[in-house]
């Protein structure tokens, strides 16, 4: 609105209201106004407020108010003494202020309404009113909205700004009200920003409005942070608004690492079980054949010695040699399976329900699309338990992916369950069942050895090296079936107290 109207608008008010320029000269005054402090309004109207009020500290609250309304550009409200106009007739009394700043089409204030409500005395405009009903809802929503939330003008200047996102950069309203938004941003976003919104303007090209993406947000102590921003749009009348909508991705992104760095630690160990595995079954297989050759040396020895020739001592000495080195071979297989089967392991006091969910929710991808659903029925008694949290969680994810494979492949109803149960003799026992196909008898007497596998393309090794690792903890591994149809995985762990100190390895 220009001068003016505001002229026109407070002229046919009916309440006690003024109109300040930014430079905080009176350029509108009701009659009203007028009336109650018992002055004509031409003696108010061009004069700077320091001149047109007396000298005290109601003059200098509301000053200081109007001031905080051109920088904020926001409402503002006291409760004081009413500064009285110089020449007029009446005392102080007691009243509201609401200042409202109009903005111009540039986004800029181009006056301030002052209305005055004074106690006992006629209800506020009805101008009034709307504007501060209408600032009391925005003021709710920012407090409320659960994300951070952002209002810029057409020039990138903060009008308002969400509890959440005061909290989330470290500025208050009042300190970074009419400030560029991308002040909230690290470089090169932030000396690109209003040339963004200037190309926008200009073409109505969207690159982010309506569209969302990850960025880079900046707090006040300079620290960053990624975020997912999403912006919408206002258009009233010739000006432009637009609202950023923020989501803090630290704790998402913290998750996912946390989520990447144990998947690794799963699949070293798996990759390191399974070549323990296959050595030590290939020793033992390789271990009989060598044997064996070392027995036939031995026995070529003996011929020889029945045989006279040049050439005897010559070949009698190559045998023994070549049975000398076989045996050598067989106690360097046999040292290996020794070290292989020993292993080595960490084991603590782990919190049971934390191994199963951080392995479930490796184990777990993809099951919704799959149309698996995983349900957990965990026993509060069985919670601490001695064992090495990456071996059990190898275990786990092993027996969840096989659960998974299982129902994929054949099964309608795909439900899997987890649980665990306190036994008797300090034993926790954790079971893995699904609703697949099962397992035929013959397969499962033999599931638990090497290089027995149900799967197409699998090497048989995944439950033999979980039978290896749950032995070395002192527990014991089985398979049953499951009541329905399905099949049903239980091995079992030590329990643990939490004195105990030892690590069991």
């Amino acid at each position: 609105m220009n001068e003016l109207s505001a002229r026109d608008l407070i002229g046919a008010s009916q309440d006690a209201e003024l109109a300040f320029a930014p430079d905080l000269t009176i350029i509108a005054c009701s009659e009203a106004y007028g009336r109650f402090h018992g002055v004509s309004c031409d003696a108010l109207v061009g004069r700077p407020i320091r001149q047109a009020f007396l000298d005290d500290g109601a003059r200098e609250r509301l000053i200081a108010s109007l001031e905080g309304v051109c920088r904020s550009r926001r409402p503002h409200r006291i409760t004081s003494l009413a500064p009285l106009p110089a020449g007029g007739g009446k005392t102080a009394l007691d009243a509201t202020m609401v200042n409202m700043p109009v903005l111009g089409a540039d986004g800029g204030v181009k006056w301030i309404l002052h209305s005055l409500i004074v106690e006992g005395g006629p209800d506020r405009s009805a101008m009034a009113l709307a504007l501060e009903a209408a600032e009391a809802r925005l003021r709710s929503i920012l407090q409320t909205v659960p994300d951070a939330m952002i209002i810029i003008d057409d020039r990138g200047r903060i009008e308002s700004l969400s509890t959440t996102a005061e909290r989330l950069f470290g500025y208050s309203m009042a300190e970074i009200a009419g400030r560029n938004v991308s002040q909230l941003m690290p470089s090169p976003d932030r000396e690109q920003h209003d040339a963004y919104l200037k190309r926008y303007l200009a073409t109505g090209e969207r690159r982010i409005i309506g569209i969302g993406r990850i960025v880079v947000g900046q707090r006040k102590d300079g620290t960053t942070f990624p975020m997912h921003l999403t912006v919408g749009e206002l258009r009233s009348a010739e000006r432009h608004h637009f609202t950023g909508f923020i989501r803090d991705l630290t704790d998402q992104q913290l998750t996912e690492t946390r989520l990447k760095d144990l998947q690794s630690e799963v699949t070293h160990m798996s990759r390191y079980t399974a070549l323990g595995e296959m050595a030590s079954t290939l020793a033992h297989e390789i271990n009989q054949p060598l044997t064996a050759i070392s027995n036939y040396l031995r026995g070529s020895q003996r011929l020889l010695d029945r045989i006279d020739g040049e050439q005897t001592p010559l070949l009698r000495d190559a045998l023994g040699k070549a049975a000398d080195q076989t045996l050598r071979a067989g106690h360097i297989i046999r040292r290996l399976r020794e070290f292989v089967s020993r292993g080595d392991s960490d084991r603590r006091i782990e919190n049971l329900a934390r191994l199963i969910e951080d392995a479930s929710t490796l184990a777990l991808v993809g099951a919704r699309e799959a149309g698996i659903t995983a349900s957990f029925r965990l026993d509060p008694n069985a919670d601490l338990v001695l064992a090495d949290r990456i071996q059990i969680q190898q275990v786990l994810v092993n027996l969840i992916r096989n659960a998974m494979e299982s129902m994929t492949e054949a099964a309608k109803e795909r439900r899997l369950e987890i649980a665990t149960a306190a036994g008797a003799d300090d034993v926790v026992e954790v079971s893995v069942a699904d609703t697949g196909s099962g397992l035929a008898p013959e397969v499962a007497s033999h599931l638990f050895q090497p290089f027995v596998t149900t799967k197409r393309k699998g090497m048989g090794l995944g439950l033999s090296i979980c039978r290896t690792i749950i032995e070395a903890h002192g527990g014991k591994i089985w398979v049953e079936d499951r009541p329905g149809g399905g099949t049903v995985f239980r091995f079992t762990l030590r329990a643990a107290e939490i004195e105990e100190t030892g690590d069991g390895g």
